[in-house]
């Protein structure tokens, strides 16, 4: 299990502290289901049916940075795929639709739930966002329990808590690891953000347009949602590279003018290209 510490002191307040505290004590009964709870077991068993299931393909996770407008996912159709949080909010434009489907963020969760469900792609949620999605009910939905921990650390067997980390992508990873891919290859992680201010601080979206994602509507005025934690995003990218790596796969950025450092890039064009 690999570990890697991830704050930065200047970042650090009472009111994060206090927040931290108090996400702790809310997690307790969602920490007692899954360790306790029929429910639980249901879900940990529809998980080990992904265990391995795609040993030695390769898969394409798809982020929601704005280079996606830049990016010809059509020429997606026929890989397998993991779309993310509001992806759907593109179905009208493209043809694209991803064979995965993975949301993590609370907020997100809780905000658009009526459209996730939607969905018809297998989907991997949040197990603390259960109630939202008639618990385990739907045979589409495994939740994974996300884990409050002071090092991340990436997850080899997502039957397990496993940590979030500053970005869904890092869960999206660490899914992708559990199903065998032995090539990723991810697209629109632009890993650069229009707004400034403390990581995870939740706020009410004021600005009419959305700069930092796909879609103008994303986070839509209004709505809740987390300033991005770029610091944590890389730790966990760090560890999912050496997860990766130790194990004789490979992780690539085919990110259309992304800013991420942590992954080998290589061109979004030439994993289409005959040789």
């Amino acid at each position: 299990m690999l570990k890697s510490s991830r704050h930065k002191m200047s970042e650090m307040s009472i009111e994060r502290l206090r927040v931290s505290f108090f996400n702790r004590i809310m997690e307790i009964p969602h920490w007692f289901t899954w360790h306790t709870s029929s429910l639980s077991r249901l879900n940990k068993n529809r998980i080990l049916r992904y265990r391995n299931v795609h040993a030695g393909e390769r898969c394409f996770i798809v982020a929601n940075g704005p280079s996606l407008k830049k990016t010809n996912l059509d020429l997606l159709n026929g890989e397998i795929t993991f779309g993310m949080n509001r992806i759907y909010l593109y179905f009208s434009e493209i043809s694209f639709r991803p064979t995965y489907y993975v949301a993590m963020n609370e907020l997100i969760l809780e905000q658009f739930s009526h459209e996730i469900k939607k969905l018809s792609a297998p989907m991997f949620l949040n197990w603390n966002r259960r109630s939202f999605f008639c618990e385990n009910k739907d045979e589409r939905i495994s939740f994974l329990k996300s884990k409050m921990t002071i090092k991340d650390y990436f997850q080899y067997d997502i039957t397990a808590p496993t940590v979030i980390g500053g970005t869904v992508t890092f869960a999206a990873l660490q899914i992708a690891y559990y199903m065998g891919f032995h090539e990723v290859i991810l697209v629109g992680l632009d890993h650069n953000y229009v707004e400034k201010g403390i990581p995870n601080k939740t706020e009410i979206r004021v600005e009419d347009k959305d700069q930092s994602h796909f879609h103008p509507l994303y986070f839509p005025k209004g709505s809740k949602w987390q300033l991005p934690d770029i610091l944590r995003s890389e730790v966990d990218y760090s560890l999912a590279r050496k997860a990766f790596e130790a194990d004789g796969r490979k992780v690539y950025d085919a990110t259309i003018g992304g800013k991420c450092e942590i992954f080998e890039k290589k061109s979004y064009q030439s994993f289409f290209e005959s040789d």
